[in-house]
């Protein structure tokens, strides 16, 4: 293990990298990974206690912590409770990295990989760096797939956590994938209603962004040919809280220009800079199922004869062929849609967990349905909930959502 402290300002950044099994469930596979924590304070806050902070995806590693301006957006409010634990998650960042100079180890022995970097394990890592803080207990915050890692965690190791606080993460524990993603193609077709209510004339701006699509007439800087299905992806964007402004802008555009071709790339969600976000992103909703492209299976008969409506997170098997960041990936991700991933949660574990904090849950959230959201929320109690429509799936990237959690979960008085 090594550890590194710098100085940004008045941060303090203590930077820690653990060697851990890759497989911590045998002891017999000598595997191993890095794990990397950024561990972040304030002048006087040295002594305060541990907030691990879960990211988002699954496949992206923690934000930077920076001032002037302050990034993450929520960080100052979490320095004047806690210190911040910024982790890498397994397979992301400075945490072992993999990327696409590891396909070169064959496709079957990345996906056999891959099944290792799942939320049970990153528990694990996180009890790693726990002990290695000499922390007896510490507090999380985990937003969207950080909050699926949080319910993982009060599946095994509630008794690590003080107080939870989850933001847009509340998964559900038991139901299928393909339930979630049809759920989310009725919030996905409403956000698209939505939008088009406010900017009408942009439903035939889309139609005839999508006749173009369908003839191969856009092509992105990197060189792929964008498919109907790869451009009303674009509608991932109506998931977060500025995201309108983004999708306006490019509608705006002159498809034939440079800014268009550009910014269409630039705002579609998933990208060659975390292939783990395309190849593994359908696992995170699969609790002893194997997910077989649901968002594809589970398409509605709207959405196939209406190119107009956006869609959200709803991967498409194609891209691994259209896209020419994914393609070195097709076999990866194939594999691993067959796989039958393992249950991942404990509904009565959670519920004996006595798990106390506070969690926002987004009304019209289109990646974690309210709806699934409200019914784990349920199996936990002591969690104070805070059921808002004023936040989109992003809402903690806003300092007030985290001093409002923290306030509820305190039973202080909303500020």
């Amino acid at each position: 293990m090594s550890t590194v402290v710098r100085r940004i300002l008045d941060l303090t950044v203590e930077e820690h990298t653990l060697t851990v099994p890759l497989v911590w469930s045998d002891p017999s596979d000598a595997r191993t990974i890095d794990v990397f924590a950024a561990v972040v304070s304030r002048e006087g806050g040295e002594s305060l206690p541990y907030l691990v902070f879960l990211q988002g995806g699954p496949g992206f590693e923690a934000p930077r912590a920076f001032r002037s301006s302050t990034s993450p957006a929520w960080l100052d409010e979490a320095l004047a409770h806690y210190r911040v634990v910024l982790l890498d998650q397994r397979g992301t960042g400075r945490s072992t990295p993999l990327g696409d100079a590891d396909l070169e180890r064959g496709s079957s022995a990345v996906a056999e990989h891959l099944t290792h970097l799942r939320a049970d394990s990153i528990v694990r890592d996180c009890e790693a760096v726990r002990a290695h803080l000499g922390a007896e207990t510490w507090n999380v915050l985990g937003q969207s797939f950080g909050g699926f890692t949080t319910l993982a965690y009060l599946s095994t190791d509630a008794a690590s956590l003080d107080h939870v606080f989850i933001t847009g993460g509340l998964s559900t524990v038991d139901r299928h994938p393909d339930d979630v993603y049809a759920l989310c193609y009725d919030k996905m077709r409403a956000a698209s209603e939505r939008y088009y209510r406010r900017f009408p004339e942009h439903r035939d701006a889309m139609r005839r962004l999508a006749d173009r699509a369908a003839a191969g007439r856009i092509t992105l800087p990197d060189g792929e040919i964008v498919s109907v299905s790869r451009l009303r992806s674009i509608g991932s964007a109506l998931g977060t809280n500025e995201g309108w402004q983004t999708l306006w802008s490019l509608l705006e555009l002159d498809p034939a220009s440079n800014a268009f071709r550009h910014d269409l790339m630039h705002a579609m969600p998933y990208s060659g800079r975390n292939p783990l976000y395309f190849a593994f992103h359908e696992s995170s909703y699969a609790s002893g199922h194997a997910t077989r492209w649901s968002a594809e299976r589970t398409e509605p008969d709207d959405f196939a004869a209406d190119p107009t409506l956006f869609t959200g997170e709803h991967i498409r098997r194609e891209w691994a062929e259209t896209v020419p960041a994914f393609q070195p990936w097709r076999e990866v991700a194939l594999e691993l849609a067959e796989f039958e991933w393992p249950r991942l949660y404990d509904a009565e574990a959670i519920a004996a967990s006595g798990a106390v904090g506070a969690a926002a849950v987004y009304v019209n959230d289109v990646y974690v349905p309210m709806e699934y959201s409200l019914e784990t929320a349920r199996l936990i109690p002591g969690m104070h909930l805070w059921v808002t429509s004023e936040h989109e799936h992003n809402g903690v990237r806003s300092g007030p959502v985290l001093s409002r959690l923290i306030d509820l979960a305190h039973d202080r008085r909303i500020r």
